[in-house]
């Protein structure tokens, strides 16, 4: 029986959402089990942990800059803060078990909970484990995984095969029966193959440069676009997609592209998308799995470790998602996009295989691994 449990990571979505989903499996199984999310302070899920429902302490960690800043100077100072406050929680909140998602947080938490004695398990969400998990992974009860074979980036830690906790609703049979209503709402044609481009909430600016580029070779393919850009490009897009449909304002059949900064139902766009563009996060990844979406992975090269392009390495190597370097976007990623929504039997064969790697029900077996640590 779970009493009390605290979780601790954020910084991204792919981290904060996973997070949520494993308290909320734990909320449904022991309603009366009271949960504390740690956060990083200042971080987005400072805002997006209490929206969820659920209370949030921040620590005064920060990331460590990859170029010399005061920052950098003031980091051993916010680490040795951040342990003393960890610790205090600890011993404030007694829980049964600590969970790690990754971010910044999860370092001084568990490192804390190591050193307490307290239970704790890792959620690594991506194909290659940051050195944060790697460091404290030997000292855990459980490790979970996305991706197999992961022991000897690993070794000595308890590995279980899990998957990433996803929101619901991005099941391939649900977006199936929203396909027209998808289609409807961004005003899409159902006779025309669709091109799926996110970048993520904040946008990704090589993907938003090489569809700009490109608008207008879809356009006159016979392709449908929807576009999510982010704040800061937007403005740019929308005039782009204004000035592309205006060629084709003559003709009979029109063009479709549909622009915004941020999409409010992600599950009507992956129901919409023939093909999905999109950055190699864990949870995007994840999402198109359990979606059976045909993919091209473009990994950003400014994460830790370069973890997206062994997220994505993951996916291509066996046939399940196309991956285009970020430095080849801007040649590479409209001749791709094409081939593959011109191929109806290219994309069964990828739907095929991406479809092979849904692990379901990831956070039903983490909320499992941590019964039986309460146990």
């Amino acid at each position: 029986m779970i009493k009390s449990i605290i979780i601790s990571g954020g910084g991204t979505g792919g981290h904060i959402f996973p997070a949520v989903a494993i308290a909320d499996e734990v909320r449904r199984r022991y309603p009366q089990a009271h949960t504390l999310f740690v956060g990083a302070e200042g971080k987005m899920e400072m805002e997006k942990v209490p929206e969820a429902g659920y209370p949030i302490v921040g620590l005064p960690i920060r990331g460590l800059q990859r170029r010399l800043t005061a920052e950098n100077l003031l980091l051993p100072l916010r680490l040795i803060r951040s342990l003393r406050l960890a610790q205090g929680l600890l011993r404030q909140y007694k829980p049964d078990a600590v969970v790690g998602v990754g971010g910044y947080a999860s370092g001084p938490l568990l490192l804390a909970a190591r050193l307490a004695g307290v239970p704790y398990l890792i959620q690594e969400q991506n194909s290659y484990a940051g050195l944060t998990n790697r460091y404290l992974a030997k000292g855990a009860r459980v490790v979970c995984t996305a991706y197999p074979g992961m022991e000897a980036q690993l070794p000595g830690a308890r590995l279980v095969l899990t998957g990433n906790p996803v929101r619901a609703g991005y099941e391939a049979e649900r977006l199936a029966g929203l396909r027209a209503e998808a289609l409807a709402y961004f005003g899409l044609r159902p006779d025309r193959p669709t091109l799926l481009v996110t970048g993520g909430s904040l946008g990704a600016r090589t993907l938003n440069l090489a569809l700009e580029a490109g608008l207008e070779a879809l356009a006159r393919a016979g392709c449908q676009v929807i576009w999510q850009t982010g704040k800061a490009f937007a403005p740019q897009a929308a005039a782009r997609a204004e000035a592309v449909q205006k060629m084709w304002a003559t003709s009979s059949e029109g063009v479709a592209l549909w622009t915004s900064a941020f999409i409010a139902r992600m599950d009507l766009a992956y129901a919409a998308a023939d093909v999905v563009v999109a950055r190699a996060g864990a949870l995007t990844i994840s999402e198109l799995c359990l979606a059976n979406k045909p993919a091209i992975l473009v990994p950003s090269p400014n994460v830790a470790e370069d973890h997206q392009t062994h997220n994505a390495r993951a996916l291509a190597d066996q046939g399940a998602a196309r991956l285009v370097p970020d430095a080849r976007a801007a040649t590479d990623l409209l001749p791709v996009a094409l081939e593959l929504l011109q191929s109806p039997a290219l994309l069964q064969d990828f739907a095929r295989k991406i479809s092979n790697l849904v692990l379901p029900n990831a956070a039903a077996r983490i909320a499992d691994e941590l019964e039986r640590m309460a146990a």
